[in-house]
């Protein structure tokens, strides 16, 4: 029994050594909740960029202004021109104002013009005028369809033609309205018109003779 109890280690070194491995397996623990702390800790980010100053932009305020073209530019520079008020004018010197402008624009014009003139030499002495010479009238023959009407015929014209493609005989028929001043012409009557100036709001044609009378 005595050389039992002396192998058995005291209760007291065994607490010592548990105690000891606990504070091994702490800071073991705490090592390496460090180290994963470190890797895992994110990169600081990057400085915002300052907004993009646009061709006209106001760098003060940073306002950003998309590309304009040369009317816009002078248009955006003259708003934001600051200059001291001018006086208050009345309507009739706005009107003189405006008068004035205009008298002096087209002196300027007036100037202008004639440096142009003398540059080109003396004035030319522009196109002549057009030469018409009237070309032979229309001429139609066909038949009276109608003479009801006072002065006025209504001629009815056959037009038999060739197809210039299919070669196959084709026939049309037009009518026209005629002036006739003494009402000679009766219904199938054939007659000849020929065309003259408008005569009413249908007729461009004036009956010229009666070639066959209706029977």
């Amino acid at each position: 029994m005595a050389e039992e109890e002396k192998n058995q280690p005291a209760a007291g070194d065994e607490v010592a050594e548990d105690t000891a491995g606990e504070a091994e397996a702490e800071e073991s623990q705490a090592g390496a909740s460090d180290e994963g702390a470190e890797e895992t800790a994110e990169p600081a980010a990057p400085p915002e960029p300052e907004p993009a100053q646009g061709a006209e932009g106001d760098r003060s305020s940073g306002e950003v202004v998309p590309d304009l073209g040369p009317k816009a530019k002078r248009r955006l520079e003259r708003s934001r021109a600051s200059g001291p008020p001018r006086p208050a004018k009345t309507p009739e010197e706005r009107a003189t104002e405006r008068a004035e402008e205009h008298r002096t624009s087209g002196e300027r014009r007036r100037r202008y013009r004639a440096v142009r003139r003398r540059k080109r030499g003396e004035p030319g002495t522009g196109t002549p005028p057009a030469t018409r010479e009237p070309g032979p009238k229309k001429v139609r023959q066909g038949t009276v369809v109608s003479a009801g009407g006072d002065k006025t015929i209504t001629v009815e014209i056959a037009v038999v033609r060739r197809h210039p493609t299919y070669e196959k005989v084709v026939r049309r028929t037009s009518r026209l309205h005629a002036h006739d001043e003494a009402n000679q012409a009766q219904e199938g009557d054939v007659v000849r018109v020929v065309e003259s100036r408008p005569l009413s709001r249908t007729k461009r044609w004036r009956l010229l003779e009666i070639l066959e009378k209706a029977r």
